[in-house]
């Protein structure tokens, strides 16, 4: 057995300690150190895990502890300033979503990362959801026939944020699901919301994001919802599939249902509709916890040199919709066009094809869910 991949955290609250678990259970990595500014959290994770070595207020204190790489948990605005501080520090990064508040803070990211050799890598953390999979295969393979539209559901009740809208705190989820799903990024965005709670600080939010193949999507999010609500729909020619991620069981529905023009000549209507009424499968997904593959994928990219899945162009990418979303919901829903990311991965390695996809999901031990 090879020597442990010494990593440390910054940020343990809302979404840190899921990410300390997980680096604990790994077998390839050792959790030797955390940092949040909270006392009381610290204290709370040296007591589940008193393993852990080092605790402090201050991430530049994990600096001298000799890691080798650190997960950044820590609010969306300061991921910028952190990563980059660890970049520079020559340690690997894996950052949550969403990567940064600003597209060019994205790019230096990615640019010093190349140029220091280190591993940039983004939470997009349902890129690594065997169900997602299951919903790529399903698209790609032709099984639900031609996509004519999908309409994904993030709501529930809270975590309100102070600053951020529900825009840049639950459309990562979506859209990096949406462009891993359909294999291409959007090309325009239009966005309306509301503010109901606080000031200038939209909790509901409507998002329609057209795609160069022609194929539309829908988003809503809020943080004003009584029921809390994870779905996808893919509506397609011959079938339709809804993924459930809140559903225990059964994460994925395949909906054998249609409806097709047909033209008449010898009636009164020029078209009628044939209707097709079939049965649901429910295909079995070997389901693994996503976060666990991706740290498992974290430690495998350090170790074998090789370019993340959700690497830093990846990132990019969906911050580069947010940003036109942004602009959409200041001009009250007007469509806006998107920027192209640039074609570079991390280390200067292009976007992966689909060979290197497959390569990945038998890395990461994601099964063929179809």
């Amino acid at each position: 057995m090879g020597e442990l991949l010494k990593v440390g955290a910054i940020g343990c609250g809302y979404w840190g300690p899921n990410l300390i678990r997980n680096f604990v259970e790994l077998p390839e990595t050792a959790l030797v150190a955390v940092a949040d500014i909270d006392r009381s959290r610290l204290e709370q994770i040296q007591t589940r895990y008193p393993r852990i070595e080092f605790v402090t207020q201050r991430y530049e204190d994990l600096f001298d502890r000799g890691l080798d790489a650190v997960v950044i948990s820590t609010p969306p605005q300061t991921h910028y300033e952190i990563a980059r501080a660890c970049l520079e520090q020559g340690l690997h990064v894996l950052v949550e979503k969403p990567m940064t508040t600003r597209s060019e803070d994205a790019r230096q990211l990615i640019q010093l990362a190349d140029e220091r050799g280190l591993v940039l890598m983004v939470g997009h953390t349902f890129e690594y959801n065997s169900a997602v999979w299951a919903l790529r295969d399903m698209i790609r393979m032709g099984d639900l026939g031609d996509i004519r539209y999908l309409d994904t559901v993030r709501v529930g009740l809270g975590l309100f944020h102070p600053s951020l809208n529900v825009v840049w705190d639950l459309a990562p989820h979506d859209i990096s699901i949406l462009i891993h799903v359909l294999e291409e990024v959007p090309e325009t965005v239009c966005t309306k919301g509301i503010a109901s709670v606080q000031p200038s600080v939209e909790d509901v939010a409507y998002m329609t994001l057209d795609f160069p193949s022609g194929i539309m999507a829908h988003t809503r999010m809020s943080w004003l919802d009584p029921c809390k609500t994870r779905r996808i729909t893919v509506v397609g020619s011959s079938k339709m599939a809804v993924y459930d991620d809140v559903a225990t069981q059964e994460k994925i529905k395949i909906y054998d249902k249609r409806v097709d023009a047909i033209r008449r000549t010898d009636t009164w209507a020029e078209f009628q509709f044939d209707y097709h009424y079939g049965s649901v499968v429910i295909p079995h997904i070997d389901f693994k916890e996503p976060l666990q593959l991706e740290a498992r994928h974290f430690a495998r990219c350090i170790a074998e040199n090789e370019v993340p899945m959700t690497d830093g162009a990846n990132g990019l990418q969906v911050v580069q919709v947010i940003e036109a979303a942004q602009r959409s919901l200041a001009s009250n829903g007007e469509s806006m066009p998107i920027e192209r990311p640039p074609e570079l991965g991390g280390n200067g390695s292009v976007r992966l094809d689909h060979g290197e996809l497959e390569s990945f999901r038998r890395a990461l031990s994601v099964g063929d869910t179809r």
